[in-house]
């Protein structure tokens, strides 16, 4: 058994297509149309026939509450593994991304938070 699709909530799904395409390097993957919404996968370059990411509407009451309580902890909705962490938190700071937690050591691995623009917390985690 392997993890085909995973999904995260997303406010605006435009605005998270441009955010993880444009901004973190996905690849678009599927963009179907379905009804207001749409199924809206992003794969990794690095990985184009790997797990996909959903996009997911956030239009179910509960969503909302619980993105915010994440939020408000400092919990990320996904990690995503990069190469070089330093190298990634310049390159997306270049570009304007909102970091909420600078890299720093934790056990094996160095991470970092940052904010999706779409209601979200993303951890990058660099393994040492």
């Amino acid at each position: 058994m392997k993890i085909y699709v995973t999904g995260v909530f997303v406010d605006d799904q435009d605005k998270a297509e441009k955010f993880y395409c444009d901004i973190l390097g996905f690849k678009l993957k599927n963009n179907i149309p379905l009804g207001e919404n749409r199924w809206l996968t992003v794969v990794s370059d690095e990985e184009p026939e790997g797990t996909e990411l959903l996009l997911e509407p956030s239009d179910h009451p509960a969503v909302k509450p619980y993105k915010d309580a994440l939020v408000a902890d400092g919990i990320p909705a996904h990690s995503f593994q990069v190469k070089d962490l330093d190298a990634e938190r310049k390159r997306l700071g270049d570009m304007n991304v909102r970091f909420t937690q600078e890299p720093m050591d934790a056990g094996p691995v160095r991470m970092a938070l940052l904010d999706d623009t779409c209601g979200n917390l993303i951890q990058l985690i660099e393994m040492k």
